[in-house]
């Protein structure tokens, strides 16, 4: 059996970012859905959103290809991060919906093109604009799986639920109740740290 080639690995871990950022919804209601669960508004149904957005992007206008439901997106959309969060006529299953299409078109593009392909960020400064697949696969796939942590640290503070799948909590088999012990440790060593009773 061979290792898999270069392209198999990225599609790979893009692939896995896309299904955590997903599955963080699962059992969720509309209000938990939505609501801001930091300081800057982070939501778990914006960063659905938001990835929709970027994976299109920079999978579709970058190589020529443009998705047709994402074209022009931010210049209809001018209200700062209006990408980062859902309105409330906008349902999770609309919004859920055009990520699939979304990540339909980006595999597309993604199995059509060589790593090599060439493209072009409109958005981004000239020195740095001219970019390749291989380039945007890294790119996407980092930021995927950045706000895939962003969607761990919101749905964990929702309703604790954690890890990287269902069938892999990826915290080296805590339960609930030790964990919930684990985070007093760490307060009174934060506490002892700083030199607070």
């Amino acid at each position: 059996m061979s290792a898999p080639g270069p392209k198999d690995v990225l599609r790979r871990y893009l692939s896995q970012g896309r299904q955590v950022v997903v599955w963080k919804l699962e059992g969720l209601g509309e209000y938990d859905a939505r609501r801001p669960m930091t300081p800057t508004g982070t939501n778990l149904l914006g960063l659905v959103k938001h990835l929709a957005i970027i994976d299109s992007g920079y999978f579709g206008e970058v190589f020529g290809r443009p998705f047709d439901e994402t074209i022009g997106w931010f210049e209809a959309h001018t209200e700062p991060d209006a990408d980062m969060w859902a309105t409330a006529e906008e349902s999770r299953e609309e919004i859920l919906g055009l990520y699939e299409r979304a990540i339909a078109h980006s595999d597309a593009t993604i199995s059509e093109l060589d790593l090599d392909a060439p493209g072009t960020v409109p958005h981004w400064p000239a020195e740095r604009a001219e970019v390749t697949l291989q380039h945007m696969l890294v790119h996407v796939a980092t930021e995927t799986h950045r706000h895939a942590g962003h969607a761990d640290i919101c749905r964990e503070l929702v309703d604790g639920a954690v890890g990287l799948r269902p069938d892999n909590l990826n915290l080296g088999g805590n339960e609930a109740a030790r964990l919930l012990g684990h985070r007093a440790r760490l307060e009174r060593e934060a506490r002892r740290a700083a030199g607070m009773p």
